[in-house]
């Protein structure tokens, strides 16, 4: 099941969710990332294989417009590590609860007791 794999996040189902949230809403995006690099790969091969010039000055784009994928497919990964990171490190403290601030990322509260 979905939850089962983070259920010891957090103190609460609200951060739970909003940390599971945030993380499937990352990994819906590398996937969007890496099926577009599928077929930008794709055609990069077919032009090759065609050996047309016009096609293989194509490339040349296709080719920088795929480098640019894999960057944001790095930074989002990144960007997910962190934010495991931290979910963990709040949920091992005990006495804090994660928030997800305004930029999606997981961000640490303190909750005060009492």
């Amino acid at each position: 099941m979905e939850g089962d794999a983070f259920s010891g996040l957090g103190n609460g189902s609200l951060m739970g969710n909003k940390v599971l949230q945030h993380f499937n809403n990352s990994f819906g995006q590398v996937q969007s990332i890496l099926d577009q690099n599928r077929l930008l790969i794709n055609e990069i091969n077919m032009n090759h294989e065609s050996k047309i010039p016009d096609n293989l000055s194509r490339n040349v784009r296709l080719i920088r417009e795929l480098n640019n994928n894999i960057r944001r497919v790095v930074d989002l990964y990144a960007d997910l590590s962190t934010s495991f990171s931290k979910s963990m490190e709040d949920s091992s403290n005990g006495d804090s609860a994660g928030t997800l601030r305004s930029d999606g990322k997981a961000g640490l509260k303190r909750v005060r007791s009492g």
